[in-house]
């Protein structure tokens, strides 16, 4: 049995919907990767992966982070954001440290060179800025309703699992 308003939902969606230069997902999917591209020969020179850099951006902004906020603000699980943590320790970027109020937490400390690269995150910026020939009002609009996409997904997703 049917609800009427998912016929109703059905029923106004156009021919060739399903078409896939017609999918949302597609779309920021193929802009992901176009950006990741774009990312690569500007980062290529620190020695740095996108995933590595949003996570010293992350810091920039709060540094002395635990790994477990860290994750959440990238959206990454502790899976993925480990290796990244340990090769970016590694390369001198950050420290990690037990949290001494707390032995269970692991701290995330940038250091010296990773406080400097944020000076050379300008130049990153600003041929990203050039790339994409968006103006700054652009930007602003493009990043509100993605975050605002992103927000209704991740609600939607918590709703899918706790039904």
């Amino acid at each position: 049995m049917t609800d009427k308003r998912d016929e109703a939902e059905t029923n106004d969606i156009p021919p060739g919907a399903l078409a896939l230069d017609q999918q949302l997902c597609f779309a920021v999917y193929s802009a992901a990767h176009a950006m990741n591209r774009t990312y690569k020969p500007l980062l290529d020179p620190y020695g740095l992966t996108y995933p590595q850099y949003i996570v010293l951006m992350a810091l920039w902004e709060e540094d002395g982070r635990t790994v477990k906020a860290l994750g959440e603000t990238l959206g990454l699980d502790s899976g993925t954001l480990s290796p990244l943590l340990k090769r970016l320790e590694a390369a001198g970027h950050i420290r990690r440290a037990r949290d001494k109020a707390d032995e269970r937490q692991v701290l995330i400390t940038l250091t010296d060179k990773g406080k400097a690269m944020q000076g050379s995150a300008i130049g990153i910026l600003k041929a990203i800025r050039q790339a994409t020939g968006c103006t700054l009002e652009s930007v602003r609009s493009l990043t509100g309703e993605l975050q605002q996409l992103t927000a209704r997904l991740e609600a939607a997703a918590r709703h899918d699992t706790a039904a």
